[in-house]
């Protein structure tokens, strides 16, 4: 027998919830008919092991290829080609949680129903590395509109262009940042990459103290680390958990299934089935019937018609009960079942109760409201350092804008000062672009403020976007903004071709009020998100500052001094 030379083999983990940690109840979640189908034998290795475990081994036979038929019809040739796929599946429990690991076709014997859905990817947003981004799922509610961005050599989470307060993520790939596992013992260098989304798709060790070892590594993380602030957003996104609301919204969606059309219902397909959805050639369909539907694609016409044809207040239970069925072959035969399925996780619904929205997907309840303030709180949180990049002075609250920004250069050396020293070009005539209000001496562009209130911070952060926008994509400006700066520093030019790499936003609010989350207007902290978004994705650092306010001035010696 063949056997692996290496120390670790790639592997999908799955947690399952609701399973106690025992051999008999790992037994118990198992499907007869999936084990009777694949002749399965059943082991116990926990000697082995160490822990409670249930190893179950068979394989999907199928006499005949479901390609053989057409080629005769094609060719001519008489082929009969038999299919033989193996199937294991070892189930293990480790300090109280159990788990999974599908071997070959030994994935599909673990029960839907008692998957950890958020498992995988709960891990990934812990450990990996937000500038290694190499996939990533995520899902648009309403419309059904699901975007696959795969980058092979890896990219910044920033640069993909998710919208953290309107998608969910469903899977998030990339590589890893730094954890103890079987894989990294004797080279560091061999930790590559992370799959993760309701399953964890990674390296695992292959002999039993290593993969146990794994687990409890894995199992660590998810306990005790925080999720990397450039994906914490994704954990915003939680299923509504309250069981009264639930009840609550099942019965508006069941209303909703008794009008025509049945508006805000449409199609999703499973996040941790995609190569399934991919791979079939006939769904079968059931909603309270006895005959299957078959068609060459998941048909939403014909579930919503079977819906409403029920008695109201048994629709939802219609579609929960109800079955879809992937087959790999147009003739749907029971050897080419791919796999079968809920009809309620392949349905995304929209519901409002009162002024609150909720959207149903993969089976599980989201309020949006909710999650669309937390990932904009959260973005505006990373944004607001405590730690400045830029040492601005204090505002003396006497003074205007226009003072505040000229004094900077006296007291802070190294600064210039732009404000209303606009650059025009042939497409900006008139009063041309104001780049920035204040350059630091790294070359940060420093935006400055005081704000009593949300519009003006539109304005300022509006003409971030406007400033960047044409320093990257108008020479002319480039160039112009360039013999500026020679002149106002001489000795100290802009680097040839010069792009801005930093944004600074810095604000006093109202008579210097502390800028915090909590402080910074409701509607300005949408615009800040959506603007460090925009500048982001453009390869430019977002960085919020509060400006500290005072109510004496410096005394024009220390002005002097410190220009000395």
């Amino acid at each position: 027998m063949a056997t692996s030379t290496s120390g670790t083999s790639k592997r999908t983990l799955y947690r399952l919830t609701g399973v106690a940690p025992t051999v008999d109840a790992m037994f118990d979640v198992l499907d007869p008919a999936r084990l009777e189908a694949v002749d399965a034998e059943l082991h116990v290795p926990e000697e082995r092991l160490g822990v409670p475990a249930l190893l179950v081994t068979g394989g999907f036979e199928q006499p005949v290829a479901s390609w053989c038929g057409e080629i005769n019809r094609t060719t001519g040739c008489e082929v009969s080609r038999p299919v033989n796929r193996s199937a294991g599946l070892l189930m293990l429990a480790v300090d109280g949680e159990v788990y999974a690991i599908g071997y070959d076709q030994g994935f599909r014997l673990v029960p839907d129903q008692v998957k950890d859905r958020r498992f995988g990817l709960s891990f990934v947003i812990r450990r990996v590395d937000p500038a290694q981004i190499r996939d990533m799922v995520a899902h648009t509610p309403g419309g059904g509109r699901t975007d696959i961005t795969l980058v092979p050599g890896g990219a910044p989470v920033w640069s993909l262009g998710v919208q953290e307060h309107a998608q969910i993520v469903r899977r998030l790939g990339g590589r890893l940042d730094g954890i103890q596992l079987t894989i990294a013992q004797d080279d560091r260098t061999k930790i590559s990459s992370v799959e993760g989304g309701t399953g964890l798709r990674m390296r695992l060790g292959i002999d039993a103290p290593d993969l146990v070892a794994d687990i409890r590594a894995i199992a660590h993380v998810l306990r005790d680390e925080a999720p990397v602030p450039e994906l914490e957003f994704v954990e915003h996104i939680v299923p509504v958990k309250d069981a009264g609301l639930v009840k609550r919204l099942e019965a508006r969606l069941d209303a909703m299934l008794g009008e025509e059309p049945a508006e805000n219902i449409g199609i999703a397909v499973p996040s941790d089935h995609w190569d399934d959805y991919d791979a079939a050639r006939a769904f079968a369909t059931k909603v309270h019937s006895t005959q299957a539907r078959l068609t060459d694609d998941f048909n939403l016409e014909y579930v919503l018609h079977r819906a409403r044809v029920q008695k109201a207040g048994t629709r939802f239970a219609a579609l929960r009960d109800g079955t879809v069925t992937l087959y790999a072959h147009t003739r749907a035969e029971k050897g080419d079942v791919l796999w079968a399925s809920s009809v309620l996780r392949w349905i995304e619904a929209h519901v409002t109760l009162g002024a609150r929205r909720f959207f149903l997907m993969d089976g599980h309840w989201y309020e949006i409201g909710e999650a669309y303030l937390e990932a904009i709180r959260s973005q505006v949180e990373r944004l607001i350092t405590g730690t400045p990049s830029v040492d601005l002075p204090a505002w003396v609250l006497g003074d205007k804008e226009r003072d505040y920004n000229e004094s900077v250069p006296d007291l802070r050396p190294g600064y210039v000062c732009f404000d209303r020293d606009n650059v025009r070009t042939a497409l900006h005539r008139g009063n041309g672009v104001e780049i920035c209000d204040l350059l630091s001496p790294d070359d940060a562009l420093v935006m400055v403020k005081r704000a009593k209130g949300s519009d003006a911070l539109s304005h300022l952060f509006g003409q971030a976007v406007v400033a960047v926008q044409t320093l990257l994509h108008s020479p002319e400006a480039g160039e112009e903004f360039a013999r500026k700066v020679a002149a106002a520093r001489p000795g100290r030019p802009l680097p040839d071709g010069f792009r801005p790499s930093k944004v600074v936003f810095a604000i006093l609010l109202k008579d210097g009020t502390g800028l915090t989350a909590d402080t910074l207007f409701p509607f300005s902290q949408v615009t800040l998100a959506q603007t460090a978004k925009i500048l982001e994705a453009w390869g430019v650092e977002v960085e919020v500052i509060g400006i500290q306010a005072t109510a004496v001035p410096p005394s024009r010696a220390a002005i002097r001094h410190l220009a000395a």
